[in-house]
């Protein structure tokens, strides 16, 4: 058997504009083809593997903490939709560092530039270039880390699949890699707003034990405004003083605690999702769990739906004044079957509390010696006050995905408007 192997560019990848930063210039992706020559010629392609996100919309984030910039690139993206930085941007500061006591205290302005896929103030339906350059490094803050690894951060595992790593900042695992997922959560949040009137909205609901009692807010009415009224991003004033309380209590002392997100959808469309792999909850799961200190995800019920008997879980259905089914409760969080019911779907990501502390902790190093490390840097007592836009935008883009998926399959041709609604 004979075997040769070539490289192409990886589908969807551009070339950056020659007037950013070097570093923006130095990666590429490829894709392999290897052509297996025996009875008959076949052609497997394998993908550049865990910068990629869709399959209909796209999404590649590329940078690293501490190198010239980050940001991402979109391919998909339906044509003819208004789009300006400031779209982004809105996110972009509601992610950045810096923001408040309560985050770290890196100082970085994240102002985006668009670079391509955008003509006259519209999307052209080509590849769109977001960049964010990065203008707050410290890389010596990164000296004892570059012989020791640091207890549960991804130090030891990058070492241990790749046989390198970029020590300063902690590279590809730094949260600054969420600079391009939230940019284009943004494209996609503003899509299915403009499309179905579609609004992901998440605050947080639990830092360390100050947890926010079941029902306290009104997955109907709870807006932006409330959330960002305050530090924390808790909608409920009493609650965030003491998450906020609660975080500074452990950032005077250089430790650092977890806490819960919680994410709803409004006036997601009937019908996202497909049975058996590729169920809305699954595609949903997989996205929030691939950011950075996930540690669980739940939705609907969640763990708390095993208490239940059936009678006490099940939705029972009925037909409001407009002729549309509905159910009395929402129990199964707006998916059954892994298909999207209309309800309002909801999920919480639990996150741990930060890896890097200003604390002394025993570890090993590079050569296999246990040693004691204290870890210098800028890093956050409490994740998930940023971690609300991430999430927003992890989900918007399982959204408008599967919203692309069922216009293709199911809307091609006419519906049956016995059992279907028109997206």
């Amino acid at each position: 058997m004979a075997s040769s192997i070539t490289s192409k560019p990886f589908l969807g990848a551009t070339k950056p504009n020659s007037s950013l930063a070097s570093d923006l210039q130095r990666p590429s992706f490829a894709s392999l083809h290897i052509s297996i020559k025996q009875r008959t010629h076949k052609k497997l392609q394998i993908q550049a593997a865990g910068s990629t996100f869709g399959n209909y919309f796209r999404v590649s984030t590329f940078g690293e903490s501490h190198g010239g910039g980050v940001g991402c690139i979109v391919d998909g993206c339906p044509p003819r939709i208004p789009l300006s930085e400031a779209d982004l941007q809105v996110d972009l500061d509601r992610r950045r560092p810096g923001q408040s006591r309560i985050t770290t205290p890196r100082k970085e302005t994240d102002t985006c530039g668009i670079f391509s896929g955008v003509s006259e103030g519209v999307t052209t339906g080509t590849p769109i270039l977001v960049f964010v350059p990065n203008t707050d490094q410290r890389g010596h803050d990164y000296k004892e880390m570059s012989i020791a690894y640091r207890p549960s951060h991804a130090d030891a595992t990058y070492d241990m699949k790749y046989g390198i790593r970029a020590v300063q900042g902690g590279g590809r695992s730094s949260a600054r890699e969420t600079i391009g997922r939230v940019a284009s959560g943004a494209i996609a949040k503003k899509i299915l707003k403009q499309f179905s009137g579609t609004e992901v909205i998440a605050y947080v609901s639990q830092v360390h034990q100050v947890v926010l009692p079941d029902g306290s807010v009104d997955h109907d009415t709870v807006s932006l405004e409330q959330i960002e009224s305050n530090i924390v991003r808790c909608p409920d004033p009493e609650y965030a003083e003491k998450m906020i309380a609660s975080i500074d209590a452990v950032r005077t002392r250089g430790d650092s605690v977890g806490g819960v997100v919680t994410c709803i959808v409004r006036n997601a469309p009937r019908g996202l999702g497909s049975p058996v792999f590729d169920k809305l909850e699954a595609e949903l799961a997989k996205a929030v769990m691939s950011l950075p200190a996930t540690k669980g995800f739940e939705f609907g019920s969640g763990f708390a739906g095993t208490f239940l008997t059936g009678s006490e879980h099940n939705d029972e259905f009925y037909t409001d004044e407009h002729g549309r089914i509905r159910t009395r409760t929402n129990r199964s969080g707006g998916i059954q079957g892994g298909i999207s019911n209309g309800e309002i779907i909801n999920m919480r990501v639990a996150f741990k509390p930060t890896a890097t502390i200003s604390k002394k902790q025993l570890t090993v190093t590079r050569e296999k010696k246990e040693i004691e490390l204290l870890a210098r840097g800028r890093h956050d007592p409490c994740v998930v006050p940023r971690a609300v836009p991430m999430v927003e935008a992890m989900v918007a883009l399982v959204l408008v995905d599967q919203l692309m998926a069922q216009h293709a399959q199911c809307n091609l041709f006419p519906i049956n408007p016995e059992l279907q609604e028109p997206l």
